[in-house]
């Protein structure tokens, strides 16, 4: 939503504020980034926001610019109660498909907390644990809970491709992040998957491997 001076409308704390109402105290929001790219791992994050510690500016990731996600991120780790990232590898993605590897990162970060939360918001998806939930479709661009996890999890993804970048730089990965852009579809033409590809996805399925060497840049 846009105001009359074309400025992107501040994300209220609707969500958080409902829970709170029902007795829930440590409400924390996850999600989720990279599930649309052909390389590396899908990332997730989960934040406590501390309302009496409130961030401006808080948005999905996705309309942020990078260097602004960076702010926003350092700041998010500054105030939270509590803040944590996870991820579920190119591996683990082939294997039990995008959505359910997007459900683990989601449930792994929320496992990492230092502080248990006692509800949660998640932007569309339910996840496996005994704690009170509730999945929000476009949540990212609802809820500041949310909308801290997405950055934190961009910003944190962003930082794993840069560092495969130096291992694999025929992709451009620390362009494009493992997105399928004209130039990773031309060099997966040129060069075939490594083994950190999403071997399950189009267009990678059918392509040759290639493996210059064995290495982990961001696990």
């Amino acid at each position: 939503m846009r105001g009359q001076a074309g400025r992107t409308q501040p994300i209220r704390s609707t969500y958080e504020r409902g829970a709170r109402q029902k007795g829930y105290r440590l409400i924390a929001g996850a999600d989720e980034a990279g599930r649309g790219c052909l390389f590396g791992p899908v990332f997730a994050a989960a934040v406590i926001l501390d309302p009496g510690a409130p961030i401006r500016g808080l948005r999905d990731s996705k309309q942020l610019e990078p260097e602004r996600r960076q702010v926003l991120a350092a700041r998010i780790r500054e105030r939270a109660i509590a803040w944590a990232v996870a991820d579920a590898d190119a591996a683990e993605i082939d294997r039990i498909n995008i959505y359910q590897a997007s459900r683990l990162a989601m449930r792994r970060a929320v496992e990492k907390l230092e502080t248990v939360p006692d509800f949660l918001l998640i932007d569309a998806i339910e996840i496996d644990l005994p704690i009170a939930q509730r999945g929000l479709i476009h949540g990212d661009a609802l809820c500041p809970s949310i909308a801290a996890a997405s950055i934190l999890a961009k910003v944190d993804r962003d930082a794993c491709m840069h560092e495969w970048d130096r291992i694999y730089p025929e992709y451009g990965l620390a362009r494009h992040k493992g997105y399928p852009t004209p130039e990773h579809l031309d060099a997966l033409a040129r060069f075939g998957p490594t083994p950190h590809h999403r071997m399950s996805y189009e267009p990678v399925r059918q392509l040759p491997l290639f493996s210059p060497l064995e290495a982990s840049a961001c696990r």
